[in-house]
C-alpha cells in the first residue's frame, strides 16, 4: 500500500472525506486488519485521528481528519451518545445473486458434442469434477455428463458414448442475476448449477462443495464469536459484581439503562473492565480490582488484552460485513481466543 506523507495528511486536517476517499490515499479499497493498524499509525504520526473511526464506521460514511486532542476530552453527553448498536443502519447486505459467487462468472471446462466420452472423463479425474457439461459456442446446453449419469449407462448396458452418459432432462441452469437461495433446492438436489450470464452463454458452474465451503468461510467467524462473546459473559459474570458494571456503562449508557448486568455490555465495554491503561483513572483503578477479581494471577494479563483488542477489531470488521474473507491470520485468532477462554471458564 502507498501511504500519503505526514505533510500530505496534516495538509487535511479538518477536512471531511468519504469513507473510500480516505482509502484511496492509501490505494486501498478494503479495511483489512493490517491495513487499518498501518493507516493509524500514519495518521498517528501526523497527530490526526477520524471522527467516526473509520475502521469501525458504515462502509458509506464520511469521515473527518481531526487532531487527536480533539479527541481526548469528551463530556459525559457525548458519551452517552455512543452508539449501542454494533451494526448501524446500511451495514447489512441485501441479496446474495448467484452471479456474485466467483464461480459462476469465471467460465468453466467443458467438452463439445460428438466428443469422446474418455474426453470427458479424463478431465473429471484430472480436474477433480463430478460433473462436466456438454456445449456448443458456450450458449447452447446439450446436457452434464456425471458420474451418476455414467454409472446409469453401465447399468443399463448401453454404448459406452457421450451422449448415452449424459443427464439431458431437467438440468439445473440458472440465469446469473437469479437470488442463491431461490437456486439452493435445486444445487442440493443436483450437487450443481450451471450458470448463464447476461449474453446467453455459460458462464460458470457452481457446486454444493462452494457453498458449503463459503459458509464454512462466512459463519464459522460468527460462530467463533458468538462463542467468545458467551463465554466472556459467563466468566466476567461470575466474578465481577454488578457496581463493577455499571462503572462501565456509566461511560456510554443514560442512567436508566445502567443495569449492572455483563450480558448488557457492548464487546468494547469488556476491555474497559479489565484495561488497567485506559486513560480513565477510576476506571483504570477499578480494571486492577476487576484483573485480580477474576482470579487468574498466572494468566499474562497484557497479552490477554491485546488479543481481546484484536478480536474486537476483527469483532468490528465482520460486522460491517467486508467483502474480503477473513484472513487466515485473523481466523487463527478467534480459535485460540475462544480456546483460551474455555479453560478460564471450565
Amino acid at each position: 500500500m502507498k501511504k500519503p506523507t505526514t505533510a500530505e495528511l496534516i495538509a487535511l486536517k479538518g477536512e471531511e472525506l468519504a469513507l473510500s476517499e480516505l482509502l484511496a490515499l492509501y490505494e486501498v479499497r478494503v479495511r483489512q486488519t493490517g491495513i487499518i493498524r498501518e493507516i493509524n499509525e500514519s495518521l498517528g504520526a501526523a497527530g490526526l485521528t477520524t471522527l467516526p473511526d473509520f475502521s469501525t464506521c458504515p462502509t458509506l460514511a464520511r469521515v473527518r481528519l481531526v487532531p487527536v486532542a480533539a479527541t481526548t476530552t469528551v463530556t459525559p453527553e457525548e458519551e452517552r451518545a455512543v452508539p449501542t448498536d454494533p451494526l448501524p443502519p446500511g451495514a447489512l447486505p441485501q441479496r446474495l445473486l448467484l452471479g456474485d459467487l466467483p464461480s459462476a462468472v469465471v467460465g468453466l471446462q467443458c467438452v463439445p458434442p460428438g466428443a469422446e466420452l474418455s474426453q470427458a472423463t479424463y478431465l473429471m479425474r484430472y480436474e477433480g469434477y463430478n460433473q462436466i457439461p456438454v456445449v456448443s459456442n458456450m450458449t447452447e446446453l446439450h446436457g452434464v455428463v456425471t458420474w451418476k449419469s455414467i454409472a446409469l449407462m453401465y447399468e443399463n448396458g448401453w454404448d459406452q458414448t457421450l451422449e448415452n452418459s449424459m443427464q439431458q432432462e431437467s438440468l439445473p441452469v440458472f440465469d446469473s442475476r437469479e437470488d442463491l437461495f431461490s437456486c439452493l433446492h435445486m444445487l442440493v438436489d443436483q450437487g450443481y448449477v450451471l450458470v448463464r450470464g447476461h449474453d446467453g452463454r455459460i458462464s460458470g458452474i457452481v457446486t454444493y462443495q462452494e457453498i458449503v465451503r463459503r459458509f464454512q468461510n462466512t459463519a464459522r467467524p460468527f460462530f467463533l464469536l458468538g462463542e467468545i462473546e458467551s463465554l466472556l459473559r459467563r466468566w466476567l459474570g461470575t466474578c465481577l459484581d454488578a457496581e463493577a458494571v455499571i462503572a462501565v456503562q456509566a461511560t456510554n449508557r443514560r442512567q436508566e439503562h445502567r443495569t449492572g448486568r455483563v450480558e448488557d455490555l457492548m464487546f468494547g465495554d469488556y476491555v474497559m473492565l479489565l484495561d488497567g491503561r485506559q486513560r480513565r483513572t477510576a476506571l483504570a483503578e477499578r480494571a486492577d480490582a476487576n484483573w485480580a477479581a477474576l482470579g487468574r494471577s498466572g494468566l499474562d494479563r497484557g497479552q490477554f488484552l491485546l488479543h481481546l483488542q484484536r478480536v474486537q477489531a476483527i469483532r468490528n470488521r465482520i460486522a460491517h460485513f467486508d467483502d474480503d474473507p477473513l484472513p487466515q491470520e485473523d481466523m487463527r485468532d478467534l480459535t485460540s481466543f475462544a480456546r483460551q477462554l474455555r479453560d478460564c471458564v471450565r
